[in-house]
């Protein structure tokens, strides 16, 4: 007895979907929603977040989005938006604790890729973001300097939702 092509049709399709499904899935591993954990995160001069914070990082039309909330030291809340893609240009940052504050996005790698922010157009800090090998954990280092010009040298460790 032969399958009627409809079903051999609908086999390969599934199967091509499958495959492209997989195969965006581990092209973007730091697409998801992430928790930061305060008890593995470092903030050198500090002082850290008073709570921890959320990551959220999605596919927007071509690019990609970026939404950051979390309550920072003096316990004010924080939210930022950044739409960006891995080209290496200024993006603006929606919400930024600076003024006319940018990030420009450079893919290193399938599981890093390094943002370099900008206040009024001079690099302040790069943040290289790295997701573990089970796509579970993801850490980023940060160095540069804050708003008052010390040094920066944090490590941001977040676990996904």
């Amino acid at each position: 007895m032969h399958r009627p092509i409809a079903a051999v049709v609908l086999g390969v399709l599934a199967s091509i979907v499958i495959g492209s499904v997989a195969q965006t899935q581990s092209a973007d591993p730091w697409v998801g929603t992430w928790k930061v954990d305060m008890a593995k995160s470092t903030y050198s001069p500090g002082p850290k977040p008073t709570g921890p914070g959320t990551v959220k990082i999605e596919r927007s039309g071509d690019s990609m989005k970026t939404t950051i909330d979390g309550t920072g030291p003096e316990g004010k809340p924080m939210h930022s938006e950044t739409v960006w893609m891995f080209d290496g240009k200024d993006h603006p940052v929606k919400g930024a604790p600076v003024p006319n504050a940018t990030a420009a996005y450079k893919r290193i790698d399938d599981r890093t890729f390094e943002v370099t922010s900008k206040a009024a157009g001079k690099p302040t800090m790069t943040t290289r973001v790295s997701i573990s090998a089970d796509g579970k954990t993801m850490t980023a280092t940060q160095t540069g300097q804050n708003p008052q010009g010390e040094s920066v040298k944090n490590t941001i460790v977040a676990i996904k939702q």
